[in-house]
């Protein structure tokens, strides 16, 4: 007869020893997640800049996503906003709300990306919280180190400012598109635009532009609802040349076909590039920190001292086209 093996229960603790111990790196500020929180240590002439983003499944990601992809959005959307207020990654604390559908196979999966994402960008986990609930809820409050430079922020751009973007716009929505079969294309592109919907890419580029750049958001809700943040308040215009604004070869090829309409581009979100707004006498600088750090950087219009979005000339009325959360 053969002997029965008890298998262990999927609990907190199961988790926490097997798959998250490892991702505080054994730093000292985490107490070895032996207390009820942590400390983050601090130093003369250092800010500290907290940013905290959740993802829903069946909103921000669909129940058949890979667990790798999974990880990799909760990432890009924190370490993208961290950049764009000029900061670079420190620490994180993890909140994860499971159902019992989860395996330890997505578990390893999903802390394996994580962990790989800590590796490369340089930063770990701090503490966080594990409950149960019916659909994948995550939620991470991130903590980014400004030691150089100032704190980056929306609202201080100026008139006549030149308006920039990192990047290539709109891969990551004709992606989501393809996902919801509104939208067919060859084998080729397909791969492409699912494996950037999938697995988007912060730009970190915010602590080297926080010296020269006068305002800065990353573009997750929308590229024309974003741009509107950086100008509302400040009772200002934008006239963007629609030229420039970057796209890939693959998007290109879509919108001269007519297969995509521009303005799908310019108010879908999850691109998580960064744009801001510097005076023209830093064009030499930045194309240099372009340059430097393979990053692409496009200049894509100014700020104007008229209300309103232009582009082509004409103004554009469609902002509230752009991803709201709860409308």
């Amino acid at each position: 007869m053969k002997k029965l093996i008890k298998r262990k229960k999927i609990s907190e603790n199961f988790i926490l020893k097997n798959y998250f111990q490892k991702l505080n790196y054994n730093q000292k500020e985490t107490f070895n997640f032996k207390n009820d929180g942590a400390l983050i240590k601090t130093f003369k002439n250092e800010k500290i800049i907290v940013t905290t983003d959740t993802i829903v499944e069946n909103i921000d990601f669909f129940s058949e996503d890979p667990p790798e992809s999974i990880a990799q959005k909760i990432v890009c959307c924190n370490l993208s906003d961290i950049s764009a207020m000029g900061a670079t990654p420190y620490c994180y604390s993890l909140s994860l709300c499971l159902p019992t559908k989860i395996t330890k196979q997505w578990l390893k999966r999903f802390s394996k990306k994580i962990y790989f994402l800590q590796k490369k960008y340089n930063f770990f986990l701090l503490g966080g919280d594990i409950s149960k609930s019916n659909e994948i809820v995550i939620s991470a409050s991130y903590y980014g180190k400004l030691k150089k430079g100032k704190v980056l922020e929306r609202i201080n751009s100026k008139i006549h400012d030149d308006i920039w973007l990192t990047g290539n716009l709109g891969d990551s929505s004709i992606g989501l598109a393809i996902k919801k079969n509104k939208l067919s294309v060859d084998s080729n592109m397909k791969k492409y635009f699912i494996n950037k919907y999938l697995f988007p890419e912060p730009c970190l580029i915010g602590n080297k532009i926080n010296k020269i750049a006068s305002s800065a958001i990353d573009i997750s809700d929308g590229f024309l609802g974003d741009l509107e943040k950086i100008i509302f308040d400040r009772n200002l215009g934008a006239f963007i040349e629609m030229n420039k604004i970057p796209l890939s070869k693959y998007l290109k090829d879509l919108i001269k076909n007519k297969k995509i309409d521009l303005n799908y581009i310019l108010t879908s979100g999850d691109d998580y590039q960064i744009l801001f707004t510097s005076n023209l006498k830093n064009r030499s600088l930045i194309k240099n920190i372009s340059q430097k750090n393979n990053i692409k950087i496009s200049r894509i219009g100014i700020i104007l001292k008229n209300e309103g979005i232009y582009i082509g000339g004409k103004k554009y009325n469609n902002l509230n086209k752009s991803y709201k959360h709860f409308f």
